[in-house]
């Protein structure tokens, strides 16, 4: 992979049934583990949400396939800000 074409990004995600995606959606973050520089989640009760923020560096093919994969998966919301 030619990583001059990298691309820095920041996924958001909000989870609203963690229980029952949890296992989906850490699978997804394992299968594209050579992207993920960082990661961090939080449950945030009030709402009854969790939310994660990952920075990414990848070519927009792989940042788009990853935040696809989740978005597909039901009660995950995941938008991408690319920042170089």
């Amino acid at each position: 992979m030619n990583k001059d074409n990298n691309r820095v990004a920041i996924l958001g995600i909000v989870v609203n049934n963690r229980e029952e995606t949890s296992k989906k959606l850490n699978d997804i973050l394992s299968d594209f583990a050579d992207i993920i520089v960082g990661r961090m989640g939080l449950p945030y009760k009030e709402k009854g949400i969790s939310v994660i923020s990952i920075i990414v560096d990848g070519s927009n093919d792989q940042i788009g396939a990853l935040a696809g994969k989740l978005g597909n998966i039901s009660g995950v919301k995941a938008k991408v800000a690319i920042t170089h």
